[in-house]
């Protein structure tokens, strides 16, 4: 009987990461399908995860312990449940760390002082109803430049035209939606769309003529709902800047 418990145990585990593992894989499509709200997704749904994780950690451990001499299937089982726990526990964990590591802002541009404008996308948003606005202030700005003052416009030594091209191909290649491709104004917009939770990011690029000839280019990325992007947006912007100047 003793070691039909210690198996019941095991198994009790492997249940509890199973759940955890369930919430954190439904938390993002389950929000795009439209299932549930941000909040539910964000909130309720990956701190359950991290209980459920938590009490598969624990349960684990034990049944480890305890049938680690008998070796087996329960132990086996046992390190399943850990190895779930771990990572239910983990992505919730990483997702508050870098949330506490950024500045508590979602639109993020490589000029803060005349950043890029959106003329489609902003017709869009509004058409959408989109939460987030576009207005860029000086508050934003501030906390920008305290967060992420690495970020800075790109300039290459090529005519504005070739930029623009270069610029638009970059686009296209990072997967982004394009809205608009203004070649005379040297402006795009496009949308970019997170894996996980599906979270649609508008992003504008802005090639601008320089006296010696080259092309400066600028980048601002925004996102549609939330008030912090944990980074999202200045990781994309850095990404797409290396990219144009490989």
């Amino acid at each position: 009987m003793q070691t039909v418990g210690l198996g019941w145990t095991a198994w009790l585990a492997l249940l509890a990461g199973i759940v955890a593992i369930g919430l954190l894989a439904v938390a993002g499509p389950g929000y795009q399908a439209g299932w549930f709200g941000l909040g539910t997704a964000l909130q309720r749904m990956l701190t359950w995860a991290a209980y459920a994780g938590i009490a598969a950690l624990v349960l684990g451990v034990l049944a480890l312990v305890m049938n680690l001499r008998r070796g087996g299937g329960a132990a086996f089982v046992a390190l399943l449940a850990i190895a779930a726990g771990t990572t239910a526990v983990a992505v919730p964990w990483r997702w508050q760390q870098a949330a506490g590591g950024v500045p508590r802002i979602h639109d993020i541009t490589t000029d803060t002082i005349t950043p890029p404008v959106f003329v489609e996308v902003a017709a869009l948003r509004q058409r959408l109803n989109v939460p987030n606005g576009l207005e860029y202030t000086e508050e934003v700005a501030a906390e920008q430049r305290a967060g992420y003052p690495d970020l800075a416009p790109v300039f290459l030594d090529v005519p504005p035209t070739d930029a623009y091209r270069r610029a638009l191909e970059a686009v296209k290649a990072s997967g982004w939606d394009v809205v608009a491709a203004d070649e005379t104004g040297r402006r795009i917009e496009a949308t970019a769309t997170t894996y996980w939770f599906g979270f649609k990011d508008d992003v504008a690029v802005r090639v601008t003529a320089m006296p010696d000839g080259g092309s400066r280019v600028d980048v601002r990325s925004v996102s549609r709902v939330g008030r912090s992007d944990v980074g999202t947006n200045a990781r994309r912007i850095r990404d797409y800047l290396s990219a144009l100047t490989k």
